[in-house]
């Protein structure tokens, strides 16, 4: 069930990003701010599969609360009861699925820009299942359906003028300031227009090299210590010449090797636990 929610884990790319930009009247920074609150900057897990939250009301209210008995950790009134991010959360959405599909996947944010299902349409897509399969595929179709979505809700006007409470009640809902998703809005805003952005080259790099079943740290664009010794350990085993340096010969490495193997593979590289 799993597998088809696998794909190829395409990393954002400069352009994506500069026409969501585009869209929106807006920087880098204000996307950036969104998209590290919402996913820690990452639309992808590291065995390829969009990263999701499962709604359990929602799933309740699709459903018209037909599965409350029978699985009352799926279909509750009560939001919350999410366990752990990541992969527990296709273990809650295989599950769903089995009891109904349409509902499951309408009731689970999906990708870098956590957009529910039941707003496909809204995002710019046919329908909930055209989202999905486009999530799948790349961040910068993820980006594409979160761009959509602010557009089609005014919610850009927020973003120009930085007015996070406001852009926070609409995008996260009325109880938004339990979670301080303003507050942390404001302060990734902080810190993207005042320093550094993520570099695009090294967070594909740090994305491939997780897929590889390697340990960069943090998908985050910034080449750190952890970072470039698992890039070194890479050059090692490929037979590059082991500079930890990001080159042009080591990036196309990175990619044919990504092509090359399969989703999910077991955890290796240099580093198991620091931080980057």
């Amino acid at each position: 069930m799993a597998d088809e929610f696998t794909g190829p884990g395409n990393p954002m790319t400069a352009s994506g990003l500069s026409a969501g930009c585009d869209k929106l009247g807006v920087k880098a920074a204000e996307i950036w701010s969104i998209l590290t609150v919402e996913t820690l900057g990452c639309g992808f897990l590291p065995d390829r599969r969009p990263q999701i939250l499962f709604e359990r009301h929602v799933f309740r209210k699709e459903t018209n609360g037909a599965f409350d008995a029978v699985a009352p950790d799926l279909s509750n009134p009560a939001p919350g009861g999410y366990g752990a991010r990541g992969a527990f959360q296709y273990q809650r959405l295989v599950r769903a699925i089995q009891l109904n599909r349409a509902a499951a996947l309408r009731s689970t944010s999906w990708g870098i820009g956590q957009i529910m299902g039941f707003n496909a349409q809204t995002a710019g897509f046919a329908d909930t299942e055209s989202m999905v399969a486009a999530m799948v595929q790349s961040e910068d179709q993820q980006i594409a359906g979160m761009i959509a979505f602010l557009q089609e809700n005014n919610l850009d006007q927020f973003l120009r003028t930085h007015d996070w409470s406001s852009f926070a009640r609409a995008y996260n809902g009325p109880n938004f300031a339990i979670n301080q998703y303003d507050v942390r809005l404001a302060s990734a805003f902080q810190k993207f227009s005042t320093g550094l952005l993520p570099d695009l080259t090294v967070r594909a790099a740090q994305a491939i090299l997780t897929f590889l079943g390697f340990q960069p740290g943090p998908v985050d664009g910034v080449m750190g210590r952890i970072t470039r010794s698992e890039l070194t350990e890479f050059q090692s085993q490929r037979g590059v010449s082991a500079t930890g340096n990001l080159d042009d010969v080591t990036l196309q490495t990175l990619q044919a090797a990504l092509v090359q193997t399969p989703a999910a593979p077991q955890i290796s590289g240099a580093a198991a636990v620091a931080a980057n």
